[in-house]
């Protein structure tokens, strides 16, 4: 239990320190363990069983006491500009002081150091050899066991003998070995010189172990520690310095114009997806190949005029005519361009659109006033839908014509009557013939009852012309 306390001291001694040998403002902690040796007789100055300084240096196997299991533990922590503090805590088994055997006793030390390494000196930044030289000072104490005495050099305060303990100055070279970005091996000798003759005796320690260095900022956790990372809240690549290629093109995302779609270093990280030589970014046709002037669009015949805009892809025309040729397919005397009805002959003053004649509205007339109805009802009798269907193909050929239905009645009946009936009958016609294919909007309907009597209402045959369905154009409507 007595030695397993100065275990515990050392450790919590050496965890209130902060240092680390060889890391950096990248992981500025590092923690190491290993084992260690103590050597008496290469630092003994010549006295009694002690040699001189450097004397059987790596005489291993006569002057080096070692314990075989982890007896060394340090932490640290960077400083900057390649110093680092280090406290180191060691335990250890001494069997030999020079050429003497003592036995068995515990040792016990307490380092601090400030290192300064030479690793960007000697091969620049990122060198796996990590060489160092360090200065500082400690506590060292020596303690009997039950089958040994320390030396009679060795004494307390009162000349007993049992635990001394002596302040010591050192001096540090170490080499960390560095197998990856946080882990090295190390190795490294430190000659303690103790300050009181009368305690102890100046020694070299030795250690071998690793170090682990931590402690660096990730914000982003991509690998890269912030202060190297040129993105550093945004994950990405180490060869764009932690900036992100989201589309894997090889380009980075602030050299991409299209970060999200793989491209070309030629068109700054764009694709050219119909390989005209523009960018999709500047091709308004970007799946369709095409030319410059056009922004990416085809124009087959040349024109100038686009194809999705040419009224006549495939046949060169101006502009002003949407691509086409100037043409007069239906021979009327207006061009394509200007004709309302292209495929029907009209005259210049209906834009090339057919106008209706007196004839042909005379035509409408005597077909429109045979139409029956039911007695006093708006519906159709059958025998008059030949006579509808011949309204609806004559007003079929004037594609711009308006037509206006009139009903009316004779003076039989209330006036309130007549005119409801009228209207009714009226409707009833334009919705016919808005089944046989007349449009909707070229139709008006309207009822007049008794108001526009074209004959007497005083005979039979007069009231017979008064009921009657009339049409007129829209535009000679009263």
């Amino acid at each position: 239990m007595k030695h397993l306390s100065k275990v515990l001291f050392a450790t919590l001694f050496v965890l209130g320190f902060s240092v680390a040998q060889a890391q950096d403002e990248n992981n500025p902690w590092a923690i190491g363990v290993g084992v260690n040796a103590v050597d008496y007789f290469s630092a003994g100055e010549d006295q009694g069983p002690l040699g001189s300084y450097f004397q059987e240096f790596f005489n291993v196997e006569d002057h080096w006491n070692i314990l075989p299991s982890i007896s060394r533990i340090s932490v640290g922590r960077y400083i900057g500009n390649g110093f680092s503090a280090t406290a180191v805590g060691t335990i250890n088994q001494i069997d030999r002081i020079g050429d003497v055997e003592v036995g068995d006793l515990a040792y016990y030390g307490i380092d601090g150091m400030l290192s300064y390494s030479l690793r960007n000196v000697l091969n620049g930044p990122g060198g796996w050899a990590d060489p160092y030289v360090g200065i500082g000072g400690g506590y060292t104490w020596l303690e009997e066991s039950n089958n040994a005495a320390l030396p009679d050099n060795f004494s307390n305060d009162d000349g007993d003998l049992g635990t001394v303990g002596v302040g010591t100055g050192n001096v540090t070279a170490g080499l960390n070995f560095w197998i990856s970005e946080n882990l090295a091996i190390n190795a490294a000798s430190t000659y303690k010189h103790v300050f009181e003759d009368a305690y102890g005796a100046q020694h070299f320690q030795h250690s071998l172990g690793v170090v682990f260095t931590f402690g660096g900022k990730d914000t982003d956790g991509d690998g890269i520690y912030d202060d190297q990372d040129e993105c550093p809240e945004t994950p990405g690549l180490a060869e764009f310095n932690g900036c992100p290629d989201t589309d894997s093109d090889g380009i980075e995302d602030r050299k991409d114009d299209c970060p999200n779609v793989a491209g070309t270093a030629e068109f700054n990280g764009c694709p050219d997806t119909d390989g005209d030589g523009i960018p999709d970014p500047k091709d308004d046709c970007p799946t369709v190949a095409g030319i410059q002037a056009l922004n990416g669009c085809p124009d087959a015949d040349g024109d100038g005029i686009k194809d999705s805009e040419d009224n006549c892809p495939n046949e060169a025309g101006p502009a002003s005519n949407n691509g086409c040729p100037f043409e007069d397919k239906d021979g009327d005397g207006v061009l394509d361009k200007d004709d309302q009805c292209p495929d029907v002959a009209g005259t210049v003053a209906n834009n090339g659109c057919p106008e209706v004649t007196v004839e042909v509205m005379n035509e409408l007339n005597e077909y429109s006033r045979t139409i029956l109805f039911d007695l006093n009802k708006s519906t159709i009798r059958s025998e008059s839908f030949e006579t509808l269907q011949n309204i609806a193909d004559i007003m079929s050929e004037y594609p711009t014509a308006k037509f206006h239905i009139e009903g009316h009645t004779d003076s039989q009946g209330s006036e309130a009557y007549n005119e409801k009936l009228s209207r009714e009958r009226a409707a009833s016609v334009r919705t016919y013939l808005t089944t046989k294919g007349v449009a909707a909007n070229k139709l008006t309907s309207e009822g007049y009852g008794e108001l526009r009597p074209i004959a007497t209402n005083k005979t039979a045959a007069g009231r017979q012309q008064n009921r009657r369905v009339e049409i007129k154009l829209e535009k000679d409507r009263k």
